[in-house]
């Protein structure tokens, strides 16, 4: 079985992969707790304490919960003006030896033996070749191709490899 399809990312697609990877490991993680943490320490001080500390508090909470999707959301609108080739539509074609990227005229192949992980969500598929990079499919450029796509995967992948819904 093989199957071919296009892919041309937008912003958003590269913002929510970092986010995912963002708040899916330490620092967001980290950010979150913060977050909590002062907000908490607002409520608790109120009352107790001169209120520019109750205020300062809730300033550092919403700081923690703002500051990380927002530098996100620079870092990947930096990205995608900087690579002319993440604004380029790439063809893949998946099939029993890998996956296989083209564009104009250049192409990379990841066999299945270095395949990282797949995972798939209700908007995306990622074929991770390591545990940060990710070639990001969105599941609206691939209809009707996304259960063939999880067949092939299922196929080449063991099971611990891959959670594709």
């Amino acid at each position: 079985m093989r199957i071919e399809f296009d892919v041309t990312l937008k912003e958003s697609d590269l913002y929510r992969f970092n986010m995912r990877h963002a708040y899916a490991k330490g620092q967001g993680i980290i950010s979150i707790v913060m977050a909590l943490v002062c907000l908490i320490a607002a409520v608790k001080t109120h009352g107790s304490v001169e209120l520019s500390y109750t205020m300062l508090y809730a300033v550092f909470s919403a700081v923690f919960l703002v500051y990380l999707p927002i530098s996100l959301y620079l870092r990947s609108k930096r990205q995608m003006l900087a690579s002319e080739a993440l604004r380029r539509s790439l063809r893949y074609v998946v099939d029993p030896e890998g996956i296989h990227a083209f564009q104009d005229g250049e192409s990379a192949d990841l066999p299945w033996g270095q395949v990282y992980q797949v995972a798939s969500s209700r908007r995306y598929v990622w074929i991770y070749s390591s545990r940060v990079n990710a070639y990001i499919i969105p599941r609206s450029q691939i209809e009707g191709k996304y259960e063939a796509l999880r067949q092939i995967v299922g196929e080449q992948l063991p099971k611990y490899k891959w959670k594709m819904k």
